[in-house]
């Protein structure tokens, strides 16, 4: 049985006890995510400071972790941790759903608004949340496996030592283009969990097996536009991120603006008529 298969058969409970049918999914054109992120866009820079300043923060407890992780000695884990980050930016935009949210419904904004959002499923957002830090530490310890098994038992070398071993020996290069394979997958696992799940509890009162499954299906309806946006958003955030998180500054709200419009444009209003199995 198929994830739309099992979409189509399961009915989800709200916190009212009644029976939803599941969410219905729109196709999309290939070029939408180029209008979610022009949509973002607008979003961004129509309450600047509220957007920047949430991306200001994020670039804040990035630096932070970087600099806790160079004063421990284990900077070399800095490349680990940036590709973590793309497992739990879902959780970290919230606030910027709901500013795109509450734009999008004409309704004002405040920085307690986004930064003390009220979801319509706050339980099945954390059983989501857990899913996604799951995910994290299993990612971690894909990483440490990966690292004992191309270079052996000793203890992960410094950052300045570390870096040319990983580029100029085969060894390193080996573990490069492997943990780069593991981690995209694992990122297209995370990408397939939370790109519309979040954003719909958020907004709805689903469970999180719904929600989840939806997320599953918009990537299997629409896999092209699907396909295009995890390629700019990796893109994005890599950018950010390269550039010593600076450039998460705009690319986080971005990403976050963006990425509200990219649920709405999928998933179907609640009033829609499920499509028959």
């Amino acid at each position: 049985m198929t994830t739309q298969d099992v979409a189509h058969h399961h009915a989800d409970t709200g916190s009212n006890g009644a029976a939803k049918p599941a969410p219905a999914i729109n196709r999309v054109a290939m070029d939408a995510p180029w209008r979610w992120l022009a949509a973002g866009w607008r979003d961004m820079w129509t309450r600047p400071g509220l957007s920047l300043g949430y991306g200001l923060v994020a670039v804040g407890v990035s630096a932070g972790l970087a600099a806790a992780l160079w004063y421990a000695g284990l900077f070399s884990l800095i490349l680990v941790l940036a590709a973590g980050f793309l497992i739990v930016a879902p959780l970290l935009a919230v606030g910027l759903y709901e500013m795109s949210r509450r734009l999008q419904a004409g309704e004002p904004v405040t920085r307690a608004d986004i930064t003390l959002v009220s979801t319509a499923s706050p339980v099945q957002l954390a059983f989501v949340g857990i899913i996604l830090m799951l995910m994290f530490l299993a990612w971690i310890r894909v990483a440490t496996l990966l690292f004992a098994i191309f270079f052996g038992l000793e203890a992960m070398p410094p950052f300045e030592q570390f870096f040319p071993a990983l580029i100029l020996e085969p060894r390193g290069l080996s573990l490069l283009v492997i943990g780069t394979i593991v981690g995209g997958l694992i990122a297209a696992a995370v990408f397939s969990v939370a790109v519309v799940s979040v954003p719909m509890l958020l907004e709805r009162d689903v469970d999180a097996v719904t929600a989840v499954l939806t997320s599953l299906r918009s990537v299997q309806e629409n896999f092209g536009p699907m396909a295009l946006w995890a390629w700019l958003i990796m893109v994005l955030t890599v950018f950010g991120i390269a550039s010593l998180f600076v450039g998460l500054i705009i690319t986080f709200p971005l990403v976050g603006h963006a990425t509200w419009h990219a649920y709405k444009d999928v998933v179907a209003p609640e009033s829609a008529p499920q499509e028959p199995a």
